[in-house]
């Protein structure tokens, strides 16, 4: 059993560094977006859309930051969508619109019923988009805070490419917790092989926190019909939907200031919410290069986790154990190195090897759940 489990192991853990290497490399070949001269370059009308539900705490800061951008006023518009929420969140955003005429307020239960949806969001999105008078709509999350050049470098993007669908980096803050730290680490990760994969010619993933996409695409490939029964999926599966239908012509703005921040989850309970969230829309991914390497990802976190509890009843599979976990960190430190150097984020990869088992545990409990599980996502049950 230890011979065979070592040849598996080792043969897992030769693909899955590989594939990392690979992952380094392509980020390494990526070039900061140069925007040129600013002034030169006429505003597109953009139409930012917010979904919120319950965000009374934050939905203020993350509307400042918004106004604060260096880009014409005159040349986009905020439409915060409030997806019933219980607390005071609309009257936040109606105090804010009564000093800035470029926010206004829907109010999604004016439109449906609560209870007879499962992609609220994606709903909130259609409904703003149906309202909205920008050629072009950006989406963000009630809690993040944007950079002040965000509309300027979109559009900028927009002006040098000719894309119809542009997404751009995202990053959590720290919040001082482990649990925090934890999934900082674990997001850089996710943003890197974002980045990496468009170096090597292919988008695979995205983030609703930081996108943009022309209106015009937006309603040539449906909107989110197809994809709108899944409580998930605003992001990437829109993405897909966008690259079959225009191929090539989806942008990836890499610059660091174009980052947008947001909180991780406060507790390990809501983060693994979150990510059973994320790997619920999995299957419905039609990038076969994407599914190849979630598969390769899975199955070598799998074994490690295997070996681990079947080393209490075999002792001697622990070194092994070791050795795969060993290999695992070197490859991924390799990779995450420059990714942090691009965020900013150096010092958190001290904390990287202690996250491994955490990390490893996670990845295997998420991914099942994701397929066969349940969660709950903003005080709702999804099935």
């Amino acid at each position: 059993m230890e011979l065979w489990y070592l040849i598996v192991g080792l043969l897992l853990a030769t693909f899955y560094s590989g594939l990392i290497w690979l992952y380094r490399f392509w980020f390494n070949r990526l070039k900061p977006f140069e925007p040129g001269n600013l002034s030169l370059q006429p505003p597109v009308f953009f139409s930012v859309i917010v979904p919120a539900r319950n965000e009374s705490e934050v939905i203020e800061a993350c509307l400042q930051s918004i106004l604060q951008q260096q880009y014409p006023s005159a040349s986009y518009e905020v439409i915060v969508v409030d997806d019933f929420s219980t607390d005071d969140t609309a009257d936040k955003v109606l105090n804010l619109a009564a000093s800035y005429p470029q926010i206004q307020l829907l109010s999604l239960q004016n439109f449906y019923k609560d209870g007879s949806q499962l992609a609220y969001k994606k709903k909130a999105i259609e409904l703003a988009i149906s309202k909205s008078q920008g050629s072009w709509i950006v989406t963000t999350d009630a809690d993040c805070i944007v950079p002040p050049l965000w509309l300027h470098h979109f559009n900028a993007m927009i002006a040098k490419e000719n894309p119809v669908f542009i997404a751009a980096p995202v990053m959590f803050t720290n919040n001082g917790k482990f649990s925090g730290i934890f999934q900082l680490l674990d997001f850089l990760s996710l943003q890197g092989i974002t980045a990496a994969a468009v170096s090597a010619g292919s988008h695979t993933m995205c983030n609703g926190a930081n996108l943009a996409y022309s209106k015009q695409a937006f309603e040539k490939v449906g909107r989110f019909s197809g994809i709108d029964h899944l409580a998930s999926g605003d992001d990437m599966l829109l993405m897909y939907k966008m690259k079959r239908a225009f191929g090539h012509r989806l942008s990836y703005l890499f610059s660091s200031q174009s980052v947008v921040l947001t909180a991780p989850m406060p507790n390990w309970k809501q983060f693994l919410h979150q990510r059973i969230r994320w790997a619920s829309k999995a299957s419905y991914y039609k990038d076969k290069g994407m599914l190849l390497v979630l598969w390769l990802v899975y199955l070598f976190n799998a074994t490690l986790l295997g070996g681990l509890i079947a080393s209490l009843f075999y002792p001697e599979l622990f070194y092994n154990v070791l050795l795969l976990t060993g290999i695992k960190t070197f490859a991924e430190l390799s990779f995450m190195l420059p990714v942090a150097h691009f965020f900013w984020m150096q010092k958190y990869l001290l904390y990287f090897p202690l996250m491994q088992p955490f990390h490893i545990v996670y990845t295997v409990v998420a991914g099942w759940l994701g397929k066969f599980g349940s969660y709950q996502w903003k005080s709702r049950r999804v099935q």
